[in-house]
């Protein structure tokens, strides 16, 4: 039996790595006794599969890994389990009971979904809002990336399936109101053609005549989405995406199982709060004592 596992990845945490965060869920799932599938072999392992892995500083509001166990209770058992032995800024929020037939995550990312903040005092003067009409006309935009071989110039316009500014009110100190500026995208994550969010804001400034400040963006997946034939009855479910070309779908829409709501109010505007009194160079442990 295989298990789809969805969490939330936020505050300090999101300096954390991903081979890091692999062997927290790793002792995670020993601590929470859950019934795991091992290897075979010399070296055992637990039998895990992650999704596309988080870069280092960004937060998360839908990471998955795929488990295969011998058997559970419940998904919402399973759920409680790991949440109850879990680290501050690691949270469960699904777990899903795959189908045979469902492949398995790291394959089956197609695109994600993210949200993009300047932090105070490093915002462009360029209007990103207006500029973005002219930004998607563009039939091609051409970015360096950096591979194992070199250097590389690449079109990501291919892959920017879609792109909005926009301004949204945030509170300040002593009850006041401001607005800043949130950009929220949906691109590839597909193994050949991933798009990293940096690279569409770099490509933005570059337009105008501006370069990307050190540190400036507060960056946070929101979802990861496989694709579906476009035959798919895109009215089955209201979490489906569709796009010119595609017809998207979280990952953790495939299966059946248990889910819980994220609080009302709560976001990762509540993550980047802790994240601004926490500097890369602090020290944090995902392992809990006796690990």
């Amino acid at each position: 039996m295989r298990l789809r596992i969805k969490f939330r990845k936020y505050g300090p945490v999101r300096y954390t790595g991903h081979l890091d965060v692999m062997r927290f869920f790793q002792k995670a799932i020993r601590r929470a006794q859950i019934d795991v599938v091992y290897s075979r072999g010399f070296s055992p392992h637990q039998v895990m599969a992650f999704a596309a892995p988080l870069g280092v500083g960004l937060t998360s509001n839908g990471e998955y890994m795929d488990i295969e166990v011998h058997s559970i209770t419940s998904c919402a058992d399973v759920l409680e389990r790991l949440n109850a032995v879990s680290a501050p800024g690691i949270e469960v929020t699904s777990v899903k009971i795959l189908p045979d037939a469902a492949g398995n995550a790291m394959a089956s990312v197609a695109a994600a979904a993210y949200t993009v903040r300047f932090r105070e005092g490093r915002e462009p003067e360029a209007d990103l809002a207006a500029a973005l009409p002219a930004f998607l006309s563009r039939e091609q935009i051409l970015v360096t990336k950096e591979t194992k071989k070199g250097k590389r110039e690449v079109d990501i316009r291919p892959g920017i399936f879609q792109l909005a500014v926009c301004m949204e009110a945030f509170c300040m100190e002593e009850g006041q109101t401001s607005e800043r500026m949130v950009i929220r995208m949906l691109v590839d994550a597909s193994s050949s053609g991933n798009i990293k969010p940096v690279q569409v804001i770099e490509a933005m400034l570059a337009e105008q005549g501006e370069s990307l400040q050190e540190n400036a963006l507060m960056i946070t997946r929101e979802e990861v989405y496989a694709e579906m034939p476009s035959s798919h009855d895109t009215a089955a479910s209201e979490r489906i995406l569709v796009t010119s070309e595609r017809v998207l779908v979280p990952l953790d829409a495939v299966g059946t199982g248990h889910s819980v709501e994220m609080e009302e109010g709560h976001s990762m505007e509540e993550g980047h709060s802790v994240e601004e009194n926490h500097s890369p160079e602090e020290e944090y442990s995902l392992y809990g004592k006796g690990d």
